[in-house]
């Protein structure tokens, strides 16, 4: 006998301020997991009898005004880290792993939220905010290396704010050379995706134009100029788990006080 499991990943730009908004998703979308960034409160502030009441457990990783992540499940959570063990000392909150056990298979899932990098410097090579984009990414996949060591199914969500190819981006000639679809940027996730990673959105639509996050101005979301820069990232024994994949823009991004984000899923049979 299989079971089902849907994970999906979220930034919900400020859990407090999206709640209604998000429970209002975990109604209609039922996911088995949930990993939550850009929670922009500390973890005494998180919301957690509300996520508990409709039948989420939570590891929590926050940090005050700013980032934050986090794991929701229907599962027990164990073994949660919090921060990248790479990047000791580091004081945002941007990483979150935990264990849970489903089907007598332990399954290990990361929430990560991957910084924008973006800045008011005419060159992004030499801006601080960017450089520290790229050592993040560097610290991830020193991490990410060491866990595909293990014999365990293993799903890394989250908001890695970088569109990798063309198909990902509205306008690649618009996008070209700027924040999110730098190719600097762009290497480092490919460098992930070349330790045997797998992206389950586009390995289940090879060919389909989708995004995940839309500007708040200029009307981004009403003429669907967007970019897909949030994902479900599976290791080879999850991969061949997976039965499908979607982004959930629909009746989310498109509601009152929306995040600016969508849900990416994964669903897979364990």
């Amino acid at each position: 006998m299989t079971t089902q499991l849907k994970i999906a990943s979220f930034n919900v730009n400020s859990v407090k301020a999206r709640l209604p908004r998000v429970l209002e998703w975990l109604k209609n979308s039922n996911p088995d997991v949930v990993l939550l960034q850009e929670l922009k409160c500390v973890e005494d502030e998180f919301p957690r009898e509300a996520f508990y009441d409709v039948g989420y457990n939570a590891a929590v990783f926050g940090q005050k005004t700013y980032n934050g992540v986090a794991i929701l499940s229907k599962y027990k959570i164990e073994d949660v880290v919090k921060g990248l063990p790479t990047l000791l000392g580091d004081e945002q909150s941007r990483y979150i792993e935990g264990v849970i056990s489903v089907a007598g298979k332990a399954i290990r899932v990361a929430s990560i939220y991957v910084p924008n990098g973006g800045s008011e410097e005419i060159s992004l090579e030499t801006s601080q905010k960017f450089l520290y984009k790229l050592d993040f990414y560097d610290r991830l996949k020193a991490h990410i290396s060491k866990l595909l060591d293990f014999d365990e199914i293993q799903i890394f969500g989250g908001d890695f704010n970088v569109a990798v190819d063309p198909i990902d981006v509205y306008d690649p000639k618009t996008f070209e050379g700027q924040i999110l679809f730098h190719p600097l940027e762009r290497q480092k996730f490919r460098s992930l995706l070349n330790l045997g990673l797998i992206d389950s959105y586009r390995i289940t639509h090879p060919n389909d134009q989708a995004f995940s996050w839309w500007d708040y101005r200029s009307g981004a979301w009403q003429h669907n100029k967007g970019a897909r820069i949030d994902y479900l990232l599976t290791s080879p024994l999850a991969a061949d788990h997976i039965t499908s994949a979607s982004i959930e823009d629909k009746g989310v991004r498109d509601q009152e006080k929306a995040s600016d984000h969508c849900p990416v899923c994964v669903t897979l049979e364990i």
